[in-house]
């Protein structure tokens, strides 16, 4: 099994996080103001270069207003319509 980090369905989900980031209107540098992090905490797990676990998730998407559960959902949808 390959790490998930280089999988399709982690690329969706990396894919997800900048289109919220983006529909946020937030820069990385903003959005890392928000979480107390560097900016280059943000782009390397956009850029897949770092994974995120459950409680970075959860804080990333609590900073963009964005449900997780929303964002879950619309990840399996994507996953389906491939």
């Amino acid at each position: 099994m390959s790490k998930s980090v280089f999988t399709e369905r982690y690329n969706r989900f990396r894919q997800l996080l900048i289109k919220a980031r983006q529909a946020s209107k937030l820069t990385q540098a903003e959005l890392s103001t928000k979480l107390s992090r560097p900016q280059s905490y943000v782009s390397k797990y956009e850029r897949g270069e770092r994974r995120l676990d459950l409680i970075e998730f959860l804080e990333i998407v609590e900073a963009l207003q964005v449900e997780p559960e929303t964002f879950i959902k619309k990840l399996l949808e994507e996953k389906e319509e491939n």
